[in-house]
């Protein structure tokens, strides 16, 4: 099986990631209560927590519920959040990730409250030595890439969170939510096809309201590792203050894409549209995609999905492997990463 085809299987096999996230971490629990969480991961390893923090949040503007702050870690030491009441989630798919690895290690000096998240690598060992519980995740092919992993990783911390009663049991949603996926699989492929047309020869700016911040960030980093070419993200209302300004002398040939919440306060949808109307004047072209109305995991994945998709047409437009990484690898080895 090509790289290609095998990055292809990735994305079509994304909604079997649910349920599968949920049943590996079904028996896994905090060894003490806690009231915050710190994520540490880097790259396609931090993800989870950033979708998690969306979701969280998602809780309560929908329903007024009490909000479970979540920190995120991006760096060799742990934040100060990581020591008070928390519960330190390490997540890493290699095991190998050098930051993530360190945090563990300061982790366990201090004898903090753990729970790790690998395919295997440093952090399986070190879990198991040190008697912290450890999810395994599936590594599905040898070039398996840790940001297709998504599904594994979110539902697992669902789970970790159904488990400590932080959250009801979500399992009669989330399987709603990925049969849906499955059933709309042809239709967003054919979507992110479409879509990536527009996009060639193009640098994409990804724009969203603050509460889906993080999938404006995934396209960011889906453009930037599936197609190999830069993109920028930024959020409303903030970006008509600063960002916005820059497009009177722009640089390079653009292209936006608003992530477009039809459920958003009216006065940032007014923004979208005022944004786009005063960069259209500039002869700076864009589209919107507006998230799906359906319940909040399937608002979240299948833009997700649609990420997916249109940075992987992009990637062949350009005649690029969407699946490898090579630069990040050799960059690796330059810094004698485990």
């Amino acid at each position: 099986m090509s790289s290609e085809t095998d990055f292809r299987q990735s994305i079509l096999s994304l909604p079997e990631q649910f349920t599968q996230g949920l049943k590996l971490a079904e028996n896994v629990r905090s060894v003490k209560d806690f009231s915050q969480i710190v994520i540490s991961g880097m790259g396609g390893s931090a993800l989870p927590g950033e979708i998690l923090d969306t979701y969280q949040r998602s809780l309560t503007r929908n329903k007024n519920n009490a909000i479970m702050r979540i920190h995120r870690n991006r760096s060799y030491k742990l934040p100060p959040e990581a020591f008070d009441d928390c519960l330190n989630i390490i997540c890493s798919y290699s095991g190998n990730t050098e930051e993530t690895v360190s945090s563990f290690q300061e982790a366990l000096v201090n004898n903090l409250n753990i729970i790790a998240i690998s395919s295997g690598g440093l952090v399986e060992k070190m879990a198991l030595k040190n008697g912290v519980p450890h999810i395994k995740l599936p590594k599905p092919s040898k070039d398996f890439q840790p940001r297709m992993a998504v599904g594994y990783f979110f539902f697992a911390l669902i789970q970790i969170l159904i488990n400590e009663r932080k959250l009801p049991d979500l399992t009669a949603e989330i399987t709603d939510s990925a049969q849906k996926l499955n059933d709309k699989a042809e239709w967003l492929e054919k979507n992110g096809k479409e879509f990536s047309e527009k996009l060639h020869q193009k640098t994409p700016l990804i724009y969203s309201s603050n509460t889906f911040s993080s999938l404006a960030m995934i396209w960011k980093i889906k453009f930037n590792e599936n197609t190999k070419i830069p993109a920028f993200f930024n959020v409303f209302p903030e970006l008509n203050h600063n960002e916005f300004i820059g497009f009177t002398n722009p640089q390079t040939d653009y292209f936006i894409i608003m992530l477009r919440d039809p459920e958003d306060d009216p006065r940032n949808l007014k923004r979208y549209d005022l944004t786009a109307k005063f960069l259209a004047e500039k002869n700076i072209s864009g589209s919107a995609i507006n998230l799906s109305s359906e319940n909040i995991f399937f608002k979240i994945f299948s833009n997700i999905i649609l990420a997916d998709w249109t940075s992987y047409y992009l990637a062949l437009h350009y005649q690029t492997d969407p699946n490898a990484v090579p630069m990040i690898e050799e960059f690796k080895k330059e810094l004698n990463t485990f």
